[in-house]
């Protein structure tokens, strides 16, 4: 570790390894998938008052969100949006930077599929596993680990240090917005979401949608009569292919041309047909349209509308049959925070310092809290966190606790930077 102050070293040396597993297994064993994160959040804020942080949690009504402006959507059914925030510095103070991450996950899928229980937070040989061990509770225990740190060794901060804690990131997130809506913005900002502590500068959005493509049924021994909605289908999925690839090789910024498919376009569901003896007479396929960091979501759906509309117009069938789009779900913008701005730069020469490497500025191909804390909360935001992101999700998600704890340890030294006098 080199350009470290002593106090920096008190602070780096008082990261508790065994407090990062005991608060982790916590967290993970709270079923919080999408919707149900009340029970989280109490034990969050358990966590937060036992690490010397003063807490204040509110419970939003989640039709107040729905009725703002720049609600981002919402799919699972909720009673509450419930915000927590835990806080030491100079309480109130104008300077204030923010680090903070969800604490909803998705569900754990077929437990067959598991070797470790989902729920059970078991650790072998320094690895934790389950269902949101690294997406993302282990980066919001990182924060909470650097924020003991700073309380544990007695740092006087010239400014307020904030951890928060948002539902409903996972269905479009609600819960960020009604924490933005709270008041809780900031100088600076960093959501630990999984990036194997690389510094991420520029999330991609996505939107979702609908496509429903007719046809013309008829017997399958007589096929050419009919007009299949599967076939039509197939020129509208030709047309966006063309389009990705348009939209790659115009790709400007190198954080995402690096990425090479920065703004994948994804189709998930397909249905078809009622008969296997019936040409199909309608199909209605499901998809994941990217949004450019220099688009916003209506820019997005627009140029989407626009390719279906080119592609019908270019077919006999479709021409007087036109697909349709229907815009569903979330809808997640785009974010960045330049290269040269001091919330990377500053973030990276802790790491370098810390850990002894400077991380690389990155983008990724979707969508985080951060482009709510950028776009509606003025807050300039980078992903920064522990974990391999490619085992968010998965069965066996599992995240190394070394790996937590020098993610904590750098956020401590960037908080004791950032807020001194």
């Amino acid at each position: 570790m080199k350009n470290l102050t002593p106090a920096e070293l008190a602070v780096v040396s008082a990261v508790d390894r065994d407090r990062i597993a005991d608060d982790l297994q916590a967290l993970v064993r709270q079923r919080s998938v999408t919707g149900d994160e009340s029970g989280v959040q109490t034990e969050a804020a358990l966590r937060m008052a036992t690490a010397g942080l003063e807490v204040t949690r509110i419970d939003v009504d989640p039709q107040q969100i729905v009725a703002d402006p720049d609600f981002p959507g919402m799919e699972a059914a909720r009673e509450t949006l419930p915000v927590v925030a835990g806080t030491t510095g100079r309480i109130g103070s104008q300077r204030r930077v923010i680090i903070a991450g969800h604490v909803d996950v998705v569900s754990a899928g077929d437990p067959d599929e598991w070797t470790h229980d989902p729920w059970g937070g078991e650790i072998v040989d320094g690895t934790l596993y389950g269902r949101g061990s690294l997406d993302m509770k282990g980066g919001v225990v990182a924060g909470l680990a650097a924020l003991r740190a700073l309380v544990d060794s007695e740092v006087e901060l010239d400014g307020e240090a904030l951890l928060l804690t948002v539902p409903s990131e996972e269905d479009g997130g609600a819960g960020m917005l009604a924490a933005i809506r709270a008041g809780y913005t900031a100088e600076m900002a960093v959501i630990t979401e999984p990036t194997r502590l690389e510094i991420v500068t520029a999330t991609a959005g996505a939107i979702t949608f609908r496509l429903t493509v007719p046809g013309r049924a008829a017997h399958a021994a007589f096929r050419l009569h009919g007009v299949s909605a599967l076939e039509k289908f197939w020129v509208l999925h030709q047309a966006l292919v063309a389009d990705e690839a348009e939209r790659t090789a115009a790709e400007q910024s190198p954080a995402m041309r690096d990425l090479g498919l920065p703004y994948p376009t994804n189709i998930g569901i397909v249905s078809a047909g009622d008969w296997s003896s019936t040409v199909p007479e309608r199909l209605v396929a499901a998809g994941r349209y990217g949004v450019a960091i220099t688009e916003t979501p209506e820019i997005a759906e627009a140029r989407l509308r626009d390719v279906i509309a080119r592609a019908c117009g270019a077919d006999e069938w479709l021409r007087d049959h036109p697909a349709t789009v229907e815009i569903t779900g979330g809808r997640f913008d785009s974010a960045a925070v330049s290269s040269t701005h001091v919330l990377p730069w500053s973030l990276g020469e802790t790491a370098r310092d810390v850990l002894g490497k400077l991380p690389p500025f990155v983008g990724v191909p979707y969508g985080a809290d951060a482009r709510l804390l950028v776009n509606q909360g003025g807050t300039p935001t980078v992903l920064y966190g522990p974990g391999e992101p490619f085992g968010a999700h998965a069965p066996d998600e599992h995240i190394d606790l070394e790996e937590v704890a020098k993610c904590a340890r750098v956020l401590a030294v960037w908080v004791m930077r950032a807020l001194t006098a």
